[in-house]
């Protein structure tokens, strides 16, 4: 049985506005709207990241413009994609029944033209400027965040965003393939830090919003196990976030250790606010807080990466390097 504490009355959840004030001062024509515009530059922000993380960095101004064009036109469509498929579910919550779908503004039939069209110029543009590899990688996180998580997984299981956070991790892995061709390791480390990283994030969301997800029957974590066992999993992902963010000082081509000693704050404050947040499971100002920080976590790391790959990181290293080897060699035994 669970326990009293992690079923224990949950505080009254707050709109999205609440969440996000620009929500508020930012209205956007329908046909905008669906493609959820504001998922987009994080996921570009990622792309560049896994760019970054390669041999091939910098890329030609071309490449760049058709992959990062590409990618913002998969994103779009996914995002009408997830809006369309949930729009019934839309219309029976308060908080998102005056979205276009929904509310009659947009016809279904115009969103599923604007998906298909966005889809076909994503594929175009990534294939004829860029690569087979990064057009297929792009449409497979399209399909992975439509098919996999809206359908199959949300409905369906607390571990939707787990397994379905895949969707939001494949764009590194779109960077890396773009600059090289291939997938290496530092692209293969970037995906699974967005797949730790997702979790302790739409948690955070998640328990915000509690109510809007238990009124339409989707599963999410605090609305079947409560706020005790919710954030205690956000703060084991949240320390596996911290504990894999380090090996980036390795997974860098050049850059290393700029970017290791870079990362620290960053990761101080994020530890702080996930142990808050455990100590305090039902404090929303907590949980609010820690969902725009993950935000800006993420959009962080990737400013790191790349200012890891400028020149002048290259000879930081190689000083780190000279001063750590006059420290070992000052504690090594004195040769006979």
């Amino acid at each position: 049985m669970a326990s009293s504490a992690s079923v224990a009355p949950m505080p009254p959840t707050l709109t999205r506005e609440e969440v996000v004030p620009s929500r508020k001062r930012i209205k956007l024509p329908p046909w905008l709207e669906v493609a959820k515009p504001r998922l987009i530059p994080l996921l570009l922000a990622t792309t560049l990241g896994g760019m970054a993380l390669t041999e091939g960095w910098p890329l030609s101004s071309p490449r760049l413009a058709c992959t990062l064009g590409g990618g913002a036109l998969a994103a779009a469509a996914a995002g009408v994609l997830n809006c369309l498929w949930e729009q019934e579910l839309d219309g029976r919550m308060l908080r998102t029944s005056g979205r276009a779908l929904p509310s009659g503004r947009l016809s279904p039939s115009a969103a599923f033209v604007g998906a298909v069209s966005c889809t076909l110029a994503a594929a175009a543009l990534l294939v004829s400027g860029v690569n087979c590899l990064a057009a297929g990688l792009s449409l497979l996180g399209l399909c992975s965040y439509v098919l996999l998580y809206t359908a199959l997984l949300k409905p369906r299981t607390t571990q939707n965003i787990v397994v379905g956070g895949v969707a939001g991790a494949i764009p590194p892995l779109v960077g890396a393939a773009a600059a090289t061709g291939h997938i290496g390791l530092g692209g293969w480390w970037l995906f699974a830090l967005v797949m730790v990283w997702t979790p302790a994030h739409f948690w955070a969301l998640a328990l915000l919003l509690h109510d809007d997800y238990r009124a339409v029957g989707i599963p999410m974590l605090p609305v079947v196990k409560g706020p005790l066992v919710t954030t205690r999993a956000i703060r084991r992902y949240g320390w596996a976030t911290i504990l894999l963010s380090f090996l980036g000082t390795w997974a860098l081509p050049e850059g290393g250790a700029l970017y290791g000693l870079l990362i620290l704050p960053f990761n101080g404050r994020l530890l702080q606010m996930v142990e808050r947040l455990a100590a305090e499971p039902n404090n929303q100002d907590r949980a609010k807080g820690l969902f725009r920080w993950s935000i800006l976590y993420l959009f962080g790391i990737c400013l790191l990466l790349v200012m890891s790959r400028m020149p002048g990181s290259a000879q930081f290293d190689l000083q780190v390097r000279a001063v750590l080897n006059i420290l070992a060699g000052g504690f090594l035994p004195a040769a006979s």
